[in-house]
């Protein structure tokens, strides 16, 4: 367990993205079976620990704390697993420093009311820094700046083996992955995974502006809408899965989907919620994402669909070697031979150069479309975002300004700072919420910005700080759709912080009539 806190502490502290990855490979190299496979598991979020919930551990250092020497505390750090791993009074402690691996064991055996015991036995033996690794492991929040996919590629790059190899098989393994550290070693042919309903990582789009589209040949291309949904890829082989973009199983969310997935083939797809036909706006879909199971309610008042873009695998033909417009023909061919029920095709949109792509993309934000997909007709399916095969085209950003209402500390090497905002537009000289960004600002402003909410706080709520209704921070965002959830009736898809603008007053700020007609 100690080697294991030493890396999650040198990860929050090394910001630069070589830096953790040399990191990851120095432990996964080093360290034993299974301790490297549990911390594997850890940082690609693959352990859950149904019996440690945030509350027991809060309520264990209240056992040992004072209540409000806890509350100041935490205020000040921001972060659970911080403030109980720094303020914790560690009382003496017979026994050794458990392993990870015999920390996982005891964890998945234990139940609810018998995992405080355990854990505030660790506690005590555990130093600061392999407390609060503990805390962060048995929460599942380890926000260390590494992705999943940053995992693996530290796995890739130490054994020089091809990050879409290990991708392909590892839905097929389980932790503490020994079979696949003793392939990656070179001590066993790689996991046999064929027949198995594992993700193949899907090909992605690089952005392109207008001046760089100019350069291009418009031959070359064919076009599709980019729809506002998520992108999804419906494997039935061996068993029926369907998988978002990073390779989670959103399946028991969307089980009409699965239920309807055709045998013997792999499909690249846009989830989406459709009724009679018509593209519900993003936050329809949201409704349903990130959740274990679909309530009947849920299956009937979001309706979930998938429009198919590609066809990656069929009969058992890996597909992705043949041009786009080969596997087009092969995905239409396949699309007629049966009824497809909750699927359609990705319709190709003809055009003659970019002006007329240009205007038909223009035109289609009332209809949910972010914008336009260009694929080359001779591509194969490539791993990843490679530069020139694939592009997205998306329509312009749209902007508002707003007030600053609330801020919340972040978390990892930002819990120091108030980097998460809630901003709000006014409505009859009351300013109501409408969003929240955390990203669209530099190291620089976000110190300036924190300096600003500590000087302008007006009340506090926990962890969160209500300020003066004087700073307004320009927002840009892709569409607004309705929302029960906000008092303003509104929601900004993918808002982040334009610009701050500490140069306009904040009776100046936008309203809720000025964002109400860019409503879809």
């Amino acid at each position: 367990m100690e080697r294991f806190a030493r890396l999650l502490d040198a990860l929050v502290f090394t910001p630069a993205r070589l830096g953790k990855l040399r990191l990851m490979q120095d432990y996964f190299a080093s360290a034993g079976d299974p301790e490297r496979g549990w911390a594997l598991a850890a940082l690609t979020g693959e352990i859950a620990f149904a019996a440690v919930k945030p509350m027991q551990i809060r309520a264990l250092a209240l056992e040992r704390l004072d209540e409000e020497l806890f509350a100041l505390s935490y205020d000040f750090v921001g972060d659970l697993a911080e403030t109980v791993a720094l303020a914790w009074p560690q009382r003496p402690a017979q026994g050794a420093v458990p392993a990870l691996a015999a920390i996982v064991a005891a964890l998945t055996a234990t139940t609810r009311e018998d995992a405080g015991s355990l854990l505030e036995r660790w506690l005590d033996l555990l130093d600061p820094t392999g407390r609060w690794a503990l805390l962060k492991l048995v929460t599942g929040a380890l926000r260390v700046g590494v992705s999943a996919r940053l995992a693996k590629t530290a796995l890739a790059e130490q054994w020089r083996v091809p990050l879409d190899e290990i991708e392909q098989v590892w839905h097929g393994l389980a932790p503490p992955y020994e079979p696949l550290f003793s392939w990656l070693e070179g001590r066993a042919p790689r996991p046999d995974t064929a027949g198995r309903p594992t993700f193949t990582p899907l090909m992605l789009a690089q952005p392109i502006e207008d001046e760089e589209l100019a350069r291009l040949d418009p031959a070359a291309y064919r076009a599709e809408w980019k729809w506002d949904g998520i992108r999804v890829q419906l494997v039935a082989r061996g068993g029926r899965r369907l998988y978002s973009r990073t390779g989670d199983d959103v399946g028991p969310a969307f089980p009409e989907i699965t239920a309807a997935l055709p045998e013997d083939a792999v499909l690249d797809g846009e989830l989406l919620v459709v009724r009679q036909g018509a593209v519900a706006p993003f936050n329809d879909l949201q409704q349903r994402l990130n959740r274990k199971t679909a309530t009947p309610k849920m299956l009937r008042d979001f309706p979930a669909w998938v429009r198919l873009y590609d066809i990656i695998e069929e009969a058992g033909e890996d597909l992705r070697a043949l041009p786009f417009d080969a596997r087009r023909a092969r995905l239409e061919a396949w699309y007629r031979r049966a009824p497809r029920p909750l699927f359609d095709l990705s319709p190709l949109l003809p055009f003659s150069d970019w002006d007329e792509l240009g205007r038909l993309r223009d035109g289609a934000r009332e209809r949910g479309i972010e914008g336009i997909m260009l694929k080359r007709g001779d591509s194969p399916y490539l791993t990843g975002r490679p530069k020139g095969p694939w592009f997205k085209w998306k329509r312009a950003a749209l902007a508002v300004d707003a007030v600053l209402m609330y801020a919340q500390r972040g978390h990892g090497k930002r819990s120091s700072f108030y980097s998460d905002y809630t901003f709000g537009v006014w409505r009859e000289g009351e300013l109501v919420p409408v969003g929240k960004a955390y990203f669209g600002f530099t190291d620089d402003e976000l110190r300036m910005l924190d300096r600003w909410i500590r000087a302008h706080t007006i009340e506090r709520f926990g962890p969160v700080r209500a300020v003066e209704p004087a700073l307004v921070l320009e927002i840009a965002f892709d569409s607004v759709h309705r929302s029960t959830r906000h008092k303003s009736g509104l929601a900004m898809r993918f808002p982040r912080i334009h610009r701050i603008r500490w140069d306009k007053p904040a009776a100046e700020a936008d309203t809720v009539e000025a964002l109400t007609p860019l409503v879809t």
